[in-house]
């Protein structure tokens, strides 16, 4: 500043004059580093954007403005100390305030951008690879609840900054806490239960979930902080309040791995002899079945002597999940199973009783022929 003021008197320029120019020039070199630091950002993301690593990408995109709105606010505030040397407004007394908000606000706004970027890129790698460890809805509620905190912690080092004390307000804020808390227990309970639905994730969005321990059992339509909305087979929805899934179990059959076929089947006795061919052919028909998923267990056995038949028993895994693919791979293993019962010329039991009838002698009649 000293050099500046040197340089203008040299020049010849009135005193009343001086402060203008500085103002002039200051205002001037602030323009000229924004200008330069667009260009030098703008280049360094064009190049950035033709690697792989989208996280350099984000940090140049979200640093750009927030640098440009520094530059221009340490420029004028320091622009309005001159004119505050010249002038004794009141107004000027709020250059340094104005300077530190000016600051946690673009930090701020820094970080928000920090974090809105890592929300896409997190959802966008999860829609490519197709893998679960996030889902959007976590993503989304996870960077909803970093927003909040960024909010509130920048808007306690803005009061402290002003010259509040922050901890009288957190102190208040405590004994408001624990009155609210006695208040709306119940809230706070689905609140931080719909926290830990988004933080352990046993459902997502549009899985198929089931609960014996509240008859719960349905497709997740929305999880949101309160509520969880749920659509019942018979398309009635149900709504229920997130607490509940802290204190029940909860299956999830959307993640399931395999669909299981489980059946037992009985032939007559007068087939016996032909039961151990037909376990071995059932069994080969299944390892070669194209939708049977042969890593899993595969069980073809003689299982039991039932009252009106010899039953055996199949218990196999199918490839797909789907419950209609299931169900048509079901029928065409169960009719495979029939084919070979026929082939082999025996034939399904039935309940049957048989009554055996003892001769009797007429009354009256001679014993021995007598």
């Amino acid at each position: 500043m000293e050099y500046i003021q040197q340089l203008l008197s040299q020049l010849n320029i009135d005193k009343d004059s001086i402060w203008i120019s500085q103002v002039f020039i200051i205002v001037f070199v602030t323009l000229i580093i924004s200008f330069f630091q667009k260009r030098i950002f703008n280049q360094l993301h064009n190049k950035l954007t033709s690697t792989k690593n989208p996280w350099d990408d984000l940090l140049i995109g979200a640093a750009g403005r927030p640098l440009s709105y520094l530059i221009w606010l340490l420029g004028i505030l320091f622009a309005a100390e001159i004119v505050k040397n010249q002038n004794d407004a009141l107004i000027f007394s709020a250059i340094d305030p104005i300077r530190d908000v000016g600051v946690v606000s673009i930090l701020v706004f820094f970080i928000l951008q920090i974090i809105k970027g890592t929300e896409a890129i997190l959802i966008q790698n999860q829609q490519k690879s197709g893998e679960h460890d996030f889902d959007t809805h976590t993503v989304q509620a996870i960077g909803k609840l970093v927003r909040i905190s960024v909010f509130i912690t920048g808007g306690l080092i803005m009061l402290q900054t002003l010259g509040y004390s922050i901890s009288g307000i957190l102190a208040f804020g405590g004994v408001g806490g624990i009155a609210i808390g006695f208040a709306a227990k119940d809230l706070l309970a689905n609140f931080f239960g719909g926290l830990m639905i988004y933080l352990d994730r046993p459902f997502k969005v549009g899985d198929w979930i089931r609960s014996d321990d509240k008859s719960i059992e349905g497709t997740v339509e929305n999880i949101g902080w309160r509520l969880t909305r749920i659509r019942t087979f018979d398309k009635r929805p149900l709504y229920v309040p997130n607490s509940i899934f802290n204190n029940i179990s909860v299956e999830n059959p959307s993640r399931m791995t395999n669909r299981r076929i489980k059946e037992t089947m009985g032939i007559r006795y007068d087939d016996v002899s032909k039961m151990a061919v037909i376990i071995e052919q059932v069994k080969t028909m299944l390892k070669n079945h194209p939708d049977i998923d042969n890593e899993q267990t595969l069980i073809v056995n003689f299982n039991s002597f039932a009252a009106s038949s010899l039953d055996f028993f199949i218990y196999t895994f199918t490839k797909t999940t789907d419950w209609i693919q299931f169900h048509e791979i079901k029928q065409d293993v169960l009719l495979k199973i029939v084919e070979i019962i026929e082939k082999n010329g025996a034939e399904f039991a039935f309940p049957t009783s048989t009554l055996h009838l003892q001769t009797m002698q007429p009354i009256g009649a001679p014993e021995n022929g007598r």
